[in-house]
């Protein structure tokens, strides 16, 4: 988070640095200057991302400040060059059409970072308090979707059979799956994850393979694969740490020789804690 935060403004201020030295100590007039320096800014862009890969909606905000930078000084210098030649002729250098472009894209990029950041850290307590609906602890994962149909099962008609079959043997069978956290998680600490499974009757599955993935809808790269162990009839537990806060989906498979059951489920991971205010 704090690196995300830094790298903005870093960013922004050596785009600053660069086009200032070269405004000044080349025959560059503004608007080239700001192009030089927009070529050389998403040229470094580039190659960070392909040496480490920030993904997809980070990237985008990345280019929209500095394409915005780069634009803004292009702008103000050529205003500045343009007042400097009205001064001498009486004419009007200021014009609303560039003006509104920029407050556009400032907007925009603003909105751009405070969801990229909500996506990857969640909403801020005090936020989530006032917009959210209090939750009861037992509802912290909740079950969205059954079946071990694949993503794309719509554009496969033979996966979305395959589908139907598996929903409808899991309603057959009866398997009654409850899930949640035994303390509300926190990103980057342990928590321990509860899964209990009993037949239609009450009687407790035993001896069953319980596993899955916690999946992050924003990265991939974070999910986050685990198995249970089970520790009385019926009952499985994992310790599982999730690295980040905010949503993450879950895909729960139980197995017991050919049976499968498989539920598909999110849950929401707080912030990590904050410490003492001094």
């Amino acid at each position: 988070m704090l690196e995300s935060m830094l790298a903005l403004p870093l960013g922004s201020a050596a785009e600053v640095i660069v086009f200032l030295l070269l405004y000044r100590f080349t025959p560059l007039n503004g608007k080239q200057a700001a192009v030089v320096v927009a070529l050389l800014a998403l040229n470094a862009l580039l190659i960070y991302s392909l040496i480490d890969w920030p993904g997809a909606d980070v990237l985008a905000m990345y280019v929209a400040v500095l394409a915005v930078t780069a634009y803004l000084l292009g702008i103000v210098s050529h205003a500045r060059e343009e007042r400097r030649r009205d001064s001498r002729t009486g004419q009007r250098w200021f014009h609303w059409g560039p003006a509104l472009i920029v407050i556009f894209f400032i907007v925009l990029f603003a909105l751009d970072g405070v969801l990229v950041v909500i996506s990857r850290e969640g909403l801020p307590e005090p936020v989530a308090e006032w917009l959210l609906p209090k939750h009861r602890q037992q509802d912290n994962v909740r079950s969205v979707f059954p079946g071990v149909v694949a993503r794309d099962y719509q554009k496969k008609e033979s996966l979305y059979n395959q589908y139907l079959e598996q929903v409808k043997r899991q309603q057959q069978r009866g398997w009654q799956v409850s899930k949640g956290w035994l303390e509300q998680p926190q990103a980057g600490q342990p928590s321990v994850f509860q899964v209990q499974v009993s037949e239609r009757d009450g009687a407790p599955v035993e001896y069953a393979q319980v596993s899955g993935v916690f999946q992050r809808p924003s990265d991939s790269r974070l999910d986050q694969t685990f198995s249970m162990q089970e520790i009385e009839p019926g009952l499985y537990r994992a310790e599982i740490g999730l690295p980040q806060p905010g949503l993450w989906a879950l895909v729960l498979q139980v197995r017991r020789g050919e049976q499968l059951h498989e539920l598909h489920a999110s849950t929401s991971v707080a912030g990590p804690p904050r410490g003492p205010k001094n």
